[in-house]
């Protein structure tokens, strides 16, 4: 062993905070190669010079890195490189953490010991002819999609009217349907992917969920105990309208979005 002193692995076990055993699984994955393995005893050393790998190895372990893409952050030569492989992930745990959060929201409101009760307003709205853009969109990638449908409609029609959106069951059965957004306009423009669509007539019964929509789902139960309860069936595609939302304010717990479902009776008279 020539040159800098070498470690054993239970000093390089201490100076990088990494137990043997992970050192151990490390080096079988081939992420961290020990400096030299002896021949006959099998015992591995390190030198100092590894010790930012092992380090690196570690934050990225702990971010939950897959191995195999750890390998690939270790072995490209190239920053831009290393450092779009880490953002890729770091976005997919943003996805993830949002999932976690929606959950946990509606899991505190699913499991509060007295639910409060639910204010439902059966409402008859009329045929209403408004801007619109539309079209057959994955559920996962509904907020994306109505984020950029809304900017265009906002671009041709102005950021005055109230937004709204009707969604098709098939969107919630499937994971994939048609959703339409649209503000009210007099005379709805043609241009781009805007353009009229009359909303049909119909009877909603309608609530309002409060704030974010990380426990939206919950509301959504919540109006449809309601309809069940009163003896109603559902007639239709759900429709949202936004009358706080993201583009009036920042603050989610401002945010007032009005469920409407599409509803009949089922009883006689």
């Amino acid at each position: 062993m020539q040159g800098a002193r070498v470690l054993t692995i239970g000093e390089f076990s201490r100076l990088t905070h990494l137990s043997v055993r992970t050192l151990r699984r490390y080096h079988d994955a081939g992420l961290l190669e020990p400096a030299e393995v002896d021949a006959a005893s099998g015992y591995r050393y390190y030198t100092g010079e590894q010790i930012p790998t092992a380090q690196v190895i570690h934050r990225l372990r702990e971010l939950d890195v897959p191995l195999a893409d750890v390998a690939r952050i270790l072995r490209s030569p190239d920053p831009g490189t290393r450092a779009a492989l880490v953002a890729d992930h770091l976005r997919r745990l943003e996805s993830e953490l949002e999932r976690t959060r929606a959950a946990v929201a509606s899991l505190r409101r699913l499991l509060r010991p007295k639910p409060a009760a639910v204010d439902v307003e059966l409402r008859r709205v009329p045929a209403t002819t408004v801007a619109a853009v539309e079209d057959d969109v994955r559920l996962e990638d509904v907020l994306g999609w109505y984020a950029g449908a809304m900017a265009e409609l906002d671009a041709v029609v102005g950021p005055a009217g109230v937004p709204g959106g009707v969604y098709d069951d098939a969107l919630f059965q499937t994971g994939r349907g048609h959703v339409l957004v649209h503000l009210p306009a007099g005379d709805p423009p043609r241009s781009g992917r805007v353009h009229p669509v009359t909303l049909p007539a119909v009877e909603l019964a309608v609530t309002t969920h409060v704030g974010a929509h990380d426990d939206i789902d919950v509301t959504y139960g919540e109006l449809g105990a309601w309809v069940t309860g009163h003896l109603l069936a559902v007639a239709g595609p759900v429709r949202e309208t936004y009358l706080v939302g993201p583009r009036d304010t920042a603050d989610p717990a401002a945010w007032r979005t009005e469920i409407g479902w599409p509803v009949f009776s089922v009883t006689p008279g």
